[in-house]
């Protein structure tokens, strides 16, 4: 089997999607299976160990750039000389011709549900793509059973069509010792128990929200922690920053902005909750991380989270600011349900693996091609 994978986003990219490209090709050279791989990546990764260099890979530099308005069609040119029986596109995007068959993976459909959430440019881009990318796909993989529905019932797209593989967390991730946490947590100036947050700064993510019921914790004194934020700046997020400044926060609000991965285990362990009271999100894979972590977490009831979380975490509804600081009270204050989620999140996370990723994705490409 002839398989092209689309690894250009990992050059572009520190998002979810770029772990997920690496961490799939990472898995895939552990599997046993009869497959000829050829990873199509950016020119301008020069070596860069960003993707894995196995020898059963053949590495194709590609010049055309992800999220190109005319990638479609100039990617089509440059890999029809490959004759690939399959290409696999992790962005869900895949180019017009050069290949038989075709797989994509949809992460999430947050722009049809929240187009305000996002820029012009970008809401172009997604619209105009997303039904044709599922119609012109052989088959559509889906990071989970939310994402599923959502492409049932939006894009009238076939059940049979679509396959749920859910996704995990890297291996970095797990519990680390108060020691070694408390130690990471210094460099940044932090003392461990502080409510935390992960995620790309932007309106879904419903940081705002999360800013209110903090405020609501102080006041209650509840925690004297700072509320830890790290992610970069998405699209629209001068809100988060002007909310912060209207409610007085901004001597409680810590921004941490390009952590290094080496970090972010520390980070989590340190934390005595993570929030993530999205209003949407195709997986929510700084959930699982911190559980992975033995980090107690409050999601929101929305989309995939219930699913990634299950009976492991508390659920809020992320409209409800009082709802969001009553949960994030009961993990800070509460030491026996402290230990409760730590034991639960834990036992969840270890469900979710990597290998199952490869093996469940694997399985998908045999059956297209059969």
């Amino acid at each position: 089997m002839r398989i092209g994978i689309d690894a250009r986003i990992a050059h572009y990219s520190r998002g979810g999607i770029r772990g997920y490209v690496v961490h799939l090709l990472e898995a895939l050279t552990e599997l046993e299976g009869d497959a000829d791989y050829h990873i199509l990546r950016s020119r301008k990764d020069h070596g860069e160990p960003v993707l894995p260099s196995s020898v059963d890979f053949c590495h194709v530099p590609c010049w055309t750039p992800s999220h190109h308005r005319l990638e479609r069609w100039a990617l089509s040119v440059e890999i029809a000389r490959l004759r690939l029986d399959l290409l696999h596109s992790p962005d869900f995007i895949p180019p017009a011709f050069g290949y038989s068959h075709s797989v994509i993976t949809v992460h999430d459909l947050n722009f049809l549900y929240y187009p305000h959430f996002l820029t012009a440019e970008s809401r172009r881009y997604y619209n105009e793509q997303i039904e044709w990318a599922v119609e012109q796909a052989d088959h559509i993989l889906a990071d989970s059973h939310a994402t599923k529905t959502d492409l049932v019932s939006l894009l009238d797209v076939a059940p049979d069509k679509t396959t749920v593989v859910h996704l995990a967390a890297d291996p970095s991730f797990r519990p680390l010792s108060e020691a070694a946490a408390r130690q990471v947590a210094t460099q940044y100036g932090l003392d461990p128990g502080y409510p935390l947050f992960v995620g790309t700064l932007e309106p879904r993510k419903n940081v705002p929200g999360l800013l209110l019921a903090y405020r609501m914790l102080l006041d209650q004194g509840a925690t004297s922690e700072p509320l830890v934020l790290i992610g970069g700046k998405g699209w629209l997020y001068e809100e988060i920053f002007g909310r912060a400044e209207a409610l007085d926060l901004s001597d409680h609000v810590r921004f941490l902005h390009d952590v290094p991965d080496a970090d972010l285990p520390g980070l989590y362990s340190a934390a005595g909750v993570l929030a993530l009271p999205s209003f949407y999100e195709g997986f929510g894979l700084p959930a699982l991380e911190a559980m992975s972590c033995g980090t107690p977490v409050v999601v929101a009831n929305r989309a995939s989270l219930p699913e990634v979380v299950g009976e492991a975490g508390l659920l809020v509804d992320p409209e409800d600011p009082e709802e969001i600081a009553r949960a994030l009270k009961r993990v800070l204050t509460e030491q026996s349900e402290r230990d409760r989620l730590r034991e639960a999140g834990l036992e969840q996370a270890g469900t979710f693996s990597w290998e199952r990723v490869a093996r469940e994705t694997f399985a998908v490409y045999k059956e297209v091609l059969n």
